[in-house]
């Protein structure tokens, strides 16, 4: 899948050095979280002085900075998406957070310029929460796409028993 993105974002990703800084942003939902989570691998600007809280501030919505890794998918047809992430548990709010909800929450992952927040250069919507593990000093989880290609197809069949008016 081809993506237009701008001469900034490509100079951010592969130069060794530059002025760009790609941050990532995440928007967590779920039905049982009565609002969004905005998570941010940057600290873009001071949102809060006490308690003091960096984060990053897109398009109207502030996205608390919180130190992660992330590992982008492959473009790859015969497969969904998985996003690998992995950060570090230094606050048992997310932990139990995440043990509060019993099903999947779901995940859109926008990259964005740090000179530029409004624009989104990269954006996976619908990501799924998948395969969570926490430990003292870690918490890893694998976001996944609904994989369509498990979907039968098509969704049903024409059989005797089914449509006898065709037979």
């Amino acid at each position: 899948m081809s993506r237009n993105l701008s001469s900034g974002f490509i100079a951010g990703l592969y130069s060794q050095e530059s002025d760009e800084i790609v941050i990532c942003l995440l928007t967590v939902t779920h039905e049982d979280l009565d609002a969004p989570i905005y998570l941010s691998s940057d600290p873009t600007e001071r949102l809060s002085a006490d308690p003091l809280i960096y984060g990053t501030v897109s398009r109207g919505n502030e996205y608390l900075y919180l130190p992660f890794e992330f590992t982008l998918p492959d473009d790859r047809s015969d497969s969904p998406p998985r996003v690998q992430l992995s950060m570090d548990n230094t606050d048992g709010s997310l932990v139990a957070v995440l043990r509060s909800i019993a099903t999947p929450a779901s995940i859109k992952v926008e990259l964005v310029l740090a000179s530029d927040l409004s624009t989104v250069e990269v954006q996976l919507p619908a990501l799924q929460l998948s395969d969570v593990t926490m430990d003292d000093g870690k918490i890893s989880a694998t976001l996944v796409a609904d994989a369509l290609i498990n979907e039968p197809h098509p969704a049903g069949q024409f059989t005797p028993g089914s449509f006898p008016g065709l037979f």
